[in-house]
């Protein structure tokens, strides 16, 4: 018989969903809103406002994705319009830009916390105001659940006048100065899929601090229907709404929430312990106290020259052999085919991220057995 699959990261059920989803059957809220979906929202407000000065608003979405085609028109993105993007990330930060029309103009990372440069931000900014093209928004990524460089792409961007979209898909329960992820913008997302540190199955969240905005939200993402009596509608809509029923997986979730940060954490520290004597392998962490990473995925980079030749591939491989997936970075998105003609700013340090970057298995109902097989199949690995 086969070895069980051990999975980069999986859905963690907490045992409540259950009562949420019953009860929306019975009371037959089956449906893109009801009880769930209000309560989900109120859920993740306190969440996220237990720290933070800002007004919070959440308007639940069917996708993060969703969530930041929203966030983009509410900053007023059109068609020709130019948006700076993180190219190290998932393809969702980029594509919503294209859906409008617009181009991302794409900015490298910085070595501390693998997210948006800060100087190559600057150049950017500077050369597409002098090409005649202000750009109108800034997407920045808490990758794989680490803040990005807050304080300083905030700075910029006010210096500038260009609104931030925070990108937390992968970041939510990550802290900055003790202060949530997806609060640190006027417009945030968050991501529910079913990888994600909670899931919903699929779903989504924008975060907003401005009650107007989550209203015009709710109403682009419900088919932009007017106030009438008959169907009428003056703008171009989209069916965005979370459903009921993902709604109420969402509020069993957020009540294990804390515990599932917690298991991310405990599967990092397990890699730096394994780690901790091996030559030519490093464990990504926080650059210092400003920093709590929820370690959605937990990530090494792989030296083969000190390593006995044995690079990135070579683990992955290895790990794929015993049954356990292992992916490497984010393929930055000026690497990509559909991305090959757009302009990019910085110094190659995601291309080597990418290059010598490889994603371990994270999920917070990985067992002791399923530890010890993750690390018999890595150091089997690296003696050969």
């Amino acid at each position: 018989m086969g070895k069980d699959k051990i999975w980069l990261s999986s859905p963690h059920m907490g045992g409540n969903e259950l009562k949420y989803i019953n009860e929306a059957f019975s009371e037959n809220w089956i449906a893109p809103l009801g009880p769930n979906v209000n309560g989900f929202e109120n859920d993740i407000k306190n969440y996220l406002g237990e720290a933070s000065s800002n007004n919070i608003e959440v308007a639940a979405l069917s996708s993060g994705t969703a969530a930041l085609h929203l966030a983009l028109i509410l900053c007023g993105v059109e068609h020709g319009d130019e948006v700076l993007c993180q190219s190290m990330t998932f393809a969702a930060s980029a594509n919503p830009i294209v859906y409008l029309g617009a181009t991302p103009i794409f900015v490298d990372s910085e070595s501390e916390t693998l997210n948006i440069c800060p100087e190559q931000l600057e150049i950017a900014i500077k050369d597409r105001i002098s090409k005649g093209k202000k750009p109108k928004a800034i997407v920045a990524v808490h990758l794989y659940g680490m803040p990005y460089k807050v304080d300083q792409i905030n700075e910029i961007a006010e210096k500038y006048e260009i609104p931030v979209i925070e990108d937390s898909a992968e970041a939510l329960g990550s802290t900055f100065k003790g202060k949530k992820c997806g609060t640190f913008a006027k417009f945030s997302i968050l991501s529910f899929n079913g990888n994600k540190i909670i899931t919903t199955s699929g779903g989504g969240a924008l975060v907003t601090q401005s009650s107007d905005s989550k209203k015009k939200a709710v109403f682009l993402a419900t088919q932009a229907r007017d106030d009438a009596p008959h169907y009428q509608h003056s703008e171009i809509g989209y069916n965005y709404r979370l459903s009921n029923i993902s709604a109420g997986i969402g509020r069993g979730q957020m009540e294990v929430l804390d515990k599932r940060v917690e298991g991310r954490r405990d599967m990092f520290h397990f890699y730096v312990n394994l780690f901790r004597d091996v030559e030519g392998v490093k464990v990504f962490k926080e650059p210092n106290d400003d920093y709590f990473s929820n370690h959605w995925l937990s990530v090494i980079t792989i030296d083969p020259e000190k390593t006995g030749g044995v690079d990135r591939e070579d683990l992955r491989k290895c790990l794929e052999s015993e049954n356990i997936e292992s992916r490497p970075l984010w393929k930055p998105m000026h690497m990509q085919p559909v991305f090959t003609n757009n302009p990019f700013y910085g110094t190659g340090i995601a291309e080597e991220m990418f290059k010598n970057g490889l994603c371990l298995p994270s999920g917070s109902n990985l067992s002791d057995r399923d530890r010890e097989r993750i690390q018999d199949a890595i150091l089997n690995c690296l003696k050969k």
